[in-house]
């Protein structure tokens, strides 16, 4: 394994982020423990997940299964760096979702009941909420830091300038404000190279891209299309609408004599602005092979070859401006 520095901070992470979004609904907790034992065992330390991840509302299902999983003792907690979010509907009255401060305080120490600690390595807001101001979720979040509830705070689907927004409210206040972002980024998706890459690269947030595989579409899904959710109808669509890109990407992966996806989290991976993206795991077999990225190391012509099938984007304003 890997490790960098999480943004500006000293806080060191692995290059690969073990997401937890398919412990529960697609994962059985005894598999998922299975995941995370054998992602310690080869060094992954950055874990995310967040309140909503269960899909059964206001239960926190995923974060349960964390936990438990922490419980067992043997330095579980200790070895992990814990990322989870705050956000989406807790529950039904008014209060319980969003980012009001009380939600902000009653989200955080549910969180922390579920997953069995004391404290949370990085508090994610999982999507901006325009009706909050910024002065009153910072003062949320400062009050968590100070309570040694939360160590860092990030964000999560913001755009460039939410980040400036964010993070020059918080230097008013003399805090450290965002340390992180994490974006959906993927070869079939390239827009936060407009503005929310250079955003966290002029604050210094890490970023911790979601979804790298494009949901499975870049991960070999031609020759896996027959099977599991690879074949279901919505699948069958994403496939025909980029049917050639994906032809020609796995075309060039073969080339390479890689598997697609190592390949392009390889891509990902040689973006110094790149903390680590997201891996999400439903079997140890992916937990172990998606370390080959780290190794893939991509020439010019490949990169040149990769850019011609996947077109992205020049830092606004060139992007749409001469």
């Amino acid at each position: 394994m890997q490790y960098t520095n999480l943004g500006r901070t000293g806080l060191k992470v692995s290059r690969l982020c073990l997401g937890t979004m398919n412990f529960g609904p697609q994962t059985t907790e005894e598999d998922s423990h299975a995941i995370m034992d054998k992602g310690l065992e080869l060094g992954y330390n950055f874990f995310d997940t967040a309140d909503v991840y269960g899909w059964k509302k206001g239960e926190g299902i995923t974060e349960q299964i964390i936990g438990r999983w922490f419980a067992q003792g043997g330095g579980r907690r200790e070895k992990v760096v814990l990322a989870t979010k705050v956000y989406n509907d807790m529950g039904d009255w008014p209060n319980e979702t969003r980012l009001s401060a009380l939600h902000i305080r009653r989200a955080c120490d549910a969180s922390l009941k579920r997953l069995q600690t004391d404290y949370i390595d990085l508090y994610q807001m999982h999507h901006v909420w325009r009706e909050a101001p910024w002065d009153e979720i910072w003062q949320a979040m400062d009050l968590l830091v100070q309570q040694g509830k939360v160590l860092y705070v990030g964000s999560s689907n913001f755009a460039g300038w939410h980040i400036a927004q964010a993070n020059e409210a918080a230097k008013r206040r003399n805090t450290l404000g965002l340390v992180s972002e994490q974006s959906i980024y993927h070869l079939l998706r390239r827009n936060i190279e407009t503005d929310v890459l250079p955003a966290c690269e002029a604050y210094g947030l890490g970023v911790i891209p979601w979804s790298p595989l494009g949901g499975g579409l870049l991960g070999g899904v031609l020759e896996k299309a027959e099977k599991g959710r690879r074949a279901s109808e919505g699948m069958q669509k994403e496939i025909e609408k980029y049917r050639p890109k994906i032809e020609a990407w796995e075309g060039l992966c073969k080339e390479l004599g890689e598997n697609p996806a190592d390949v392009a989290l390889a891509w990902m991976l040689q973006d110094k602005r790149i903390t680590g993206p997201i891996i999400g795991p439903r079997t140890i077999e992916q937990v172990e092979g998606s370390l080959r990225a780290l190794d893939i190391k991509l020439d010019d012509e490949t990169n040149k070859k990769i850019n011609e099938i996947f077109p992205g984007h020049k830092t606004a304003p060139e992007d749409y401006a001469w």
